[in-house]
């Protein structure tokens, strides 16, 4: 068993002041580890990089078709969202399209992640409601699942609902491991999340982006949610936020997903990096806790300085979309409050050794 590694180091003059530890899989669709950092088979929990394995069950028995959601709905239904209004918009009118109100959602409500909402409600002293939760959609999504085949909605999160047990079986062959392998936990937004080795999340990342090997109709719903979050990446999460310039950047061949404490997937399109498609999964040890700026916007310091330096090692973004993720890294200048130039962050692994 290998141990995390340095990922992304911190520097103040000559001083290596801090550094994140991690550990990385890059494994394409048919299951070769392609390249690995620290222990690929680190277990960790997907966190919100599960959501667009989540939504496959829904996608496959026809959900979008019987509601009539648009694919900006699908995005939402996949998304770690910031509340910005576009986002409660477009929840609202899932919400409408399938006959349910937000009451009806078991995910709790935080304060937005984007920084014009989050003035808003302090200015105006509105109480958050579940719409304002990143997982709205999701959960919206579960409970006109559970709508569709009519199951019960008061116990839509219960990981013994038979929408619950749809997705445990999706993420088991998605990621190729028994279902009695993979590890329980409830998630920030009360729904039941999974933990597998990072190489088997890679796995799924590769499968959902090249699904040739999958049936008919599990392939057709990973397509329908690759061009669903590639075309409205803004409704992953937002405007300027790393998943979404990420895939904006990509052109349509690179789906990514951010879960909590330090853990992402990025998925590769047929041609990227080779003949089938790629997953790469990779996780902060330390949770890579997210910072509030003076504008109030919030951002991580490894995640994307580490995702692009993966891409760019693996030469799967030329220049000109390295460019485009510059303010994302890999090499970050560190400035202080009257914004000298202090130190520099970088990333410090080489997955071509």
């Amino acid at each position: 068993m290998s141990l995390p590694r340095p990922l992304l180091e911190l520097t103040r003059g000559r001083v290596v002041e801090s550094a994140h530890f991690g550990s990385i899989a890059v494994v394409d669709s048919t299951g070769r580890l392609l390249r690995a950092w620290g222990d690929p088979q680190t277990v960790a929990f997907l966190r919100s990089a599960a959501k667009p394995f989540q939504a496959i069950p829904f996608v496959e028995r026809g959900g979008m078709e019987y509601f009539g959601l648009s694919e900006k709905e699908l995005a939402l239904s996949c998304a770690s969202h910031e509340t910005a209004q576009i986002h409660l918009d477009t929840v609202r009118q899932m919400q409408e399209k399938i006959g349910v109100g937000e009451e009806f959602l078991q995910c709790g409500a935080h304060l937005p992640g984007d920084a014009a909402m989050l003035r808003r409600i302090i200015k105006e002293d509105i109480k958050p409601t579940p719409n304002f939760n990143n997982c709205s959609g999701k959960h919206t999504a579960m409970l006109a699942h559970a709508k569709m085949r009519g199951l019960a909605l008061e116990n839509y999160l219960d990981p013994s609902h038979p929408i619950q047990q749809d997705i445990l079986s999706v993420i088991s062959k998605m990621c190729g491991i028994e279902e009695k392998n993979i590890e329980f936990g409830i998630d920030g937004c009360s729904a039941p999340n999974f933990a597998l080795p990072l190489a088997n999340a890679a796995l799924g990342a590769a499968r959902l982006c090249d699904p040739r090997e999958l049936g008919k109709a599990r392939a057709a719903a990973c397509r329908k949610i690759t061009a669903a979050m590639t075309a409205h990446p803004e409704m992953i999460s937002n405007h300027g936020e790393f998943d979404c310039e990420l895939m904006k950047a990509g052109g349509g061949k690179i789906v990514t997903k951010r879960g909590a404490e330090g853990f992402q997937i990025i998925g590769l399109a047929p041609g990227v990096y080779g003949e089938y498609g790629v997953g790469i999964a990779f996780k902060v040890t330390d949770g890579d806790a997210s910072r509030l700026g003076e504008d109030l916007s919030s951002s991580a310091r490894v995640r994307p300085a580490v995702a692009v330096e993966i891409l760019r090692q693996l030469k799967a973004l030329n220049e000109a979309q390295l460019n485009l993720l510059a303010a994302f890294g890999p090499r970050r200048q560190l400035k202080n409050c009257r914004g000298l130039v202090s130190g520099e962050s970088h990333p410090v692994f080489d997955l071509t050794a």
